[in-house]
């Protein structure tokens, strides 16, 4: 199949532009010493967790439990899940993972870590548990590194658990690498061993190595890059793997067109850009305005304008919200579509 077969919306992943990104990131991962263990929250598919980790990654990160089950049943086996786990229900789910798994989660409260001990209870092996800091971002995370000390000793003492380390996101220089510095000395004071540290975050990636200390690096956005890290620098448009295909349904007059797609193909937040996506072919039209099922693009000013029927690709501002969006992606080199992937985990936020 080609492209020209595909009805509309769909989405596109070029394969040669993910291998390259995959290979890009591993290399200079390979030459710091860094651990990469990517974020599989921006594509959602075993097909491509399984790319990562051939090509190098020490194993994945996951944000629900959700997608922690579709990676597991995908073949992926070590599995980072950087999220408070709370409720009967969950820490059933995760009892039931780590039998199957390498897991290991982070917590950031007593109440959180001591669930995670009663759920482990009489399990042969002890629950990996690492202690989130907030070292700039304001979201989840202990507040100063005696809050971190006080839940690793927790996390020592308590049935069923291994305090491993240290987590964050995103890693922020010079505050990540100083908050891990006082807090590993801390813990040596008392007698613990920190002895893995993780930071996060695609915009940092090529920054990684400047973060002393820290062994471990999260990205999720770089297999396929978006306007974000385009925006960030960190990447171009020539790197950008997925793009939507969408056609021109309406050309009510000379200084618009509106696509096929909308509020329910590209999502709502602009993320303080300027519109919903970049157009190549078009790169000054602005997809300004959303609806559920259209997309306005404003041409007013462009030499040559879409017309009626042309199908065009639009690079998403967010990558991770299109792959929750829609039920599969179109895996492809050059015009030809060599599968087709369902998002497996799309929707798994439980």
């Amino acid at each position: 199949m080609r492209i020209d077969e595909l009805d509309t919306p769909a989405v596109l992943v070029d394969l040669d532009l993910v291998e390259a990104n995959l290979r890009r990131w591993q290399a200079y991962c390979d030459e710091h010493g860094i651990a990469n263990r990517p974020h599989i929250k921006t594509h959602k598919l075993p097909q491509l967790a399984r790319m990562q980790v051939e090509a190098g990654a020490v194993g994945v990160t996951c944000q629900k439990l959700g997608e922690v089950e579709a990676m597991l049943d995908g073949g992926i086996r070590d599995i980072l899940l950087p999220y408070n786990i709370l409720g009967a229900r969950k820490l059933e789910r995760l009892r039931a993972l780590h039998r199957r798994a390498r897991l290991s989660v982070a917590a950031d409260s007593e109440v959180s870590i001591r669930g995670l001990s009663e759920a482990m209870a009489g399990e042969p092996e002890p629950l990996t548990v690492m202690v989130e800091c907030d070292t700039g971002l304001h979201r989840c995370g202990v507040q100063t590194p005696q809050e971190a000390l006080a839940l690793a000793q927790l996390i020592d003492r308590l049935p069923g658990l291994l305090f491993a380390g240290l987590m964050t996101y995103p890693t922020s220089l010079p505050e990540t690498p100083a908050f891990f510095d006082e807090t590993r000395a801390l813990c040596a004071r008392s007698g613990l061993a920190v002895s893995r540290t993780t930071g996060g975050g695609t915009p940092m990636m090529w920054r990684a190595h400047e973060a002393h200390g820290i062994d471990e690096h999260r990205v999720g956005t770089y297999i396929y890059n978006d306007r974000m890290t385009v925006r960030a620098g960190v990447a171009t448009f020539d790197d950008c793997a997925l793009s939507v295909l969408a056609t021109v349904v309406s050309k009510p007059t000379a200084h618009w067109c509106v696509l096929d797609g909308g509020s329910k193909t590209f999502a709502m937040d602009t993320y303080g850009l300027d519109g919903h996506g970049y157009l190549p072919a078009y790169p000054e039209a602005r997809l300004t305005k959303l609806s559920e099922e259209h997309g306005v693009l404003e041409t007013d000013g462009l030499e040559r304008t879409p017309q009626l029927g042309e199908r065009l690709r639009v690079i998403p501002n967010h990558v991770c919200v299109i792959s929750n969006l829609h039920n599969q992606v179109y895996a492809l080199r050059g015009d030809e579509i060599l599968e087709v992937w369902p998002i497996q985990s799309r929707g798994a936020v439980q």
